[in-house]
């Protein structure tokens, strides 16, 4: 990781850069591929009132950058603040790596191989009961998949008697092939 502590408007002393050094050095625990790190420490001076601006950029692989900027009236307090605010943003992004489900090849790796072709021998159909006793009317057919819950589609023959298979659809309505 690549370090840079700066200040602007007042000598940065050696006991301050080595406390941010020291911060830097705690970031390391989130196992995450940190490139850069800057630190720019700087005095500000509005209305008559002292205090210091501590903004950390923290550049992480694949183009992630988190940027913290912390106003106190004592240095140490600010670096400590904005320390906290970057490891918050550093487990966040932790979790969400490592809650990220893989969803394609590229994710997965060189080693992932494509499911090669299926043989014959390989292929189990599993016949499947429609309980078509007596051909279903189209009304009877809308009544049964309003009544049932597990049953998302329904075959029936139409008044051309045409097999036909009506569908529950995401949004409440019903479908038709």
């Amino acid at each position: 990781m690549n370090k840079s502590i700066t200040g602007r408007h007042f000598d940065l002393t050696d006991p301050i850069k080595q406390y941010a050094q020291n911060a830097l050095d705690g970031l390391k625990k989130y196992n995450l591929d940190i490139i850069s790190a800057n630190t720019i420490i700087s005095a500000n001076e509005k209305a008559g009132k002292k205090g210091f601006a501590v903004e950390f950029i923290i550049n992480l692989k694949d183009k992630n950058t988190i940027v913290v900027t912390q106003l106190d009236k004592d240095v140490y307090a600010a670096i400590d603040l904005a320390v906290e605010r970057i490891k918050k943003s550093l487990r966040r992004h932790a979790d969400k790596i490592k809650d990220h489900k893989v969803m394609s090849f590229k994710d997965l790796g060189e080693g992932a191989e494509a499911v090669g072709e299926l043989t014959a021998e390989e292929v189990e159909i599993v016949p499947m009961d429609l309980e078509l006793h007596k051909p279903l009317e189209f009304d009877e057919a809308i009544d049964a998949l309003r009544t049932e819950k597990k049953r998302q589609f329904i075959v029936f023959n139409d008044l051309e008697g045409n097999m036909r298979v009506m569908y529950k659809r995401a949004d409440g309505r019903f479908g038709l092939y």
